[in-house]
């Protein structure tokens, strides 16, 4: 499949740019390491409305900048939530005295790179509330729901408020009440496909997917082809049967997740006008790519439940470029915030740990595109790719790191992971090794001061043994090293680990509770594969 691109690595990087002939918006001037578009004319004399996530998504999250909306959105990789500094940055660089707004979708990688850098500003004095939308209907109450375009109604509604000067504690609480008001469901004829990387379908000519995510994700049910007006019925009759208000009336966002072409959206809102939930719109967004899934052959449907309040807000007018003529200009710049120095220690030698760190890098590099497709079948096609950016930065800086000391190594490899590598993993990742250097330099023994680094994953993240994550390789691995034993015992163990998340089937965590058994059976956990790589490659010396 063709697509117009340049360098896969700079996609993300150039598409920002095309975004900021726009002559209102700015970038950071730490782009493109730290991706964040800001107001150019911001004063921080209100609230600030931040939020983002991956790219992949435009228009959003950059694309509804704006005066009206949002104050700064921060970009992570395709489908990869931004670094933990990413968000800071623009927390220091948008939060005046009245505080700011964070408005976070309910992906773990986000939940936690956006919580974290919230718990930092908060430390440093400034003033700031979080909330997560969760609009997804499709997965049932059983396990958090994931969001999805329904978030714009949050970032339209906080940002009009913000404009008209109100507070940060009203801001968030009727923000909060438009998630609490909001619904959406999903519906696509196909995945979405990365720029750049190979094609590949799990559905037939003769299959939908209905109630799928925002990241090419499976859906919760494969369901067959059907005539337009049928699979917009099924995708309606389930949302409706999510509504709590029967006689409200309601807003509707009607998005296309990327490839839908415009006649085909047309009659698509057709199809929409024959439901009976059609009678309760009062209000429609779109038809058009609001919060696209890259290319995805599908669509979208979200709905608010109107109060006198949200209603006027909603109606307010507001500047975003995603639906504005916006004059051609050279992308500005803000001076970027400066952030702690990434690795505050001095270099030192260590020819075997230079070895072992070198070998491991190129390791995570070697296999991108081998965990790139198998996360496609049980997640969203980026695992590789973040592990790939951690090995290359790891051997940018090599020479840089204190090879000698093994705290101080670890806390290192901490902050370039907190820095550089998006997604769960990454700040994951980053959360084990600076815990476990905090642990080591008080107690220097590898294998505990690991699994101490482990428990703050655990704590985090929420995870557990058994909930098909990295940490079923991460865990036996830790443990056998604690307990003295060689490094190709650890190897095994870890090597078990892996094999056994292919068996676990029923989870409530995690992306894993989204899929089905046919999807997880036989499938390993990409990141315990990882981990299981890494340690059988430490054991062959090799």
């Amino acid at each position: 499949m063709k697509f117009f691109i340049n360098e896969t690595d700079q996609i993300v990087n150039e598409a920002i740019e095309g975004l900021l002939t726009n002559p209102k918006l700015a970038r950071l001037d730490s782009f493109p390491e730290v991706r964040v578009v800001i107001r150019k004319d911001w004063d921080k004399s209100k609230v600030a409305i931040i939020s983002g996530g991956g790219s992949g998504h435009e228009p959003a999250h950059a694309g509804f900048v704006g005066k009206g909306m949002l104050t700064a959105a921060v970009c992570g990789d395709i489908f990869a939530s931004p670094t933990v500094d990413a968000v800071l940055s623009a927390i220091l660089a948008a939060t005046g005295p009245k505080g700011c707004l964070l408005i976070i979708k309910n992906y773990t990688g986000d939940r936690l790179n956006f919580g974290l850098a919230a718990e930092q500003a908060r430390a440093l004095g400034y003033e700031v509330k979080t909330v997560t939308v969760d609009d997804d209907i499709a997965l049932g109450k059983e396990v958090k729901k994931r969001g999805l375009a329904g978030t714009l109604f949050v970032h339209k509604i906080a940002g009009q408020l913000a404009e008209e000067g109100k507070s940060l504690e009203e801001i968030a609480a009727i923000a909060q009440q438009v998630i609490d008001q909001t619904a959406s469901i999903g519906l696509s004829l196909t995945e979405c496909q990365h720029l750049g990387q190979e094609t590949t379908s799990r559905l037939n000519d003769e299959q939908v997917e209905l109630g799928l995510g925002i990241h090419g994700e499976p859906g919760i049910e494969v369901i067959p082809y059907a005539k337009a007006d049928q699979l917009m019925a099924l995708a309606i009759e389930k949302l409706e049967a999510n509504l709590s208000n029967e006689n409200g009336r309601y807003a509707m966002i009607f998005n296309n997740m990327g490839s839908v072409s415009p006649i085909e959206m047309s009659l698509l809102v057709n199809s929409f006008r024959k439901t009976k939930l059609a009678a309760k719109i009062d209000y429609m967004i779109g038809p058009a790519a609001l919060m696209s899934s890259i290319n995805m052959s599908g669509f979208s449907v979200s709905v608010l439940l109107l109060s006198p309040e949200i209603e006027k807000a909603l109606l307010a007018e507001a500047e975003p470029i995603a639906w504005q003529v916006q004059a051609f200009k050279k992308p500005a710049e803000i001076i970027s915030p400066k952030l702690p120095e990434t690795i505050p220690y001095e270099a030192s030698s260590n020819d075997q740990v230079y070895q072992l760190i070198n070998d491991v890098a190129q390791l995570l590099v070697s296999i991108e595109k081998e965990i790139n497709g198998l996360d496609a079948k049980v997640g969203d096609g980026d695992a590789g790719s973040t592990f790939a950016l951690t090995g290359r930065r790891l051997l940018t800086v090599i020479d840089r790191l204190p090879l000698k000391d093994t705290g101080k190594l670890l806390l290192s490899i901490g902050r370039i992971l907190a820095r550089e590598a998006g997604g769960s993993s990454g700040v994951l990742l980053s959360i084990l090794f600076t815990a476990a250097g905090t642990a080591y330099t008080k107690s220097p023994e590898l294998g505990k001061s690991l699994l101490e680094g482990l428990q703050k994953v655990k704590d985090y993240g929420g995870a557990q043994t058994g909930d098909r994550t990295m940490i079923d390789a991460l865990q036996p691995a830790f443990e056998s090293l604690a307990n003295g034993e060689t490094i190709n015992l650890v190897a095994q163990h870890a090597r078990k680990g892996a094999e056994h998340t292919k068996t676990i089937i029923n989870t409530k965590f995690g992306r894993s509770s989204y899929l089905s058994e046919e999807v997880l059976r036989n499938v390993p956990d990409p990141g315990a594969e990882v981990i299981a790589r890494i340690f059988e490659k430490m054991a062959s010396g090799k």
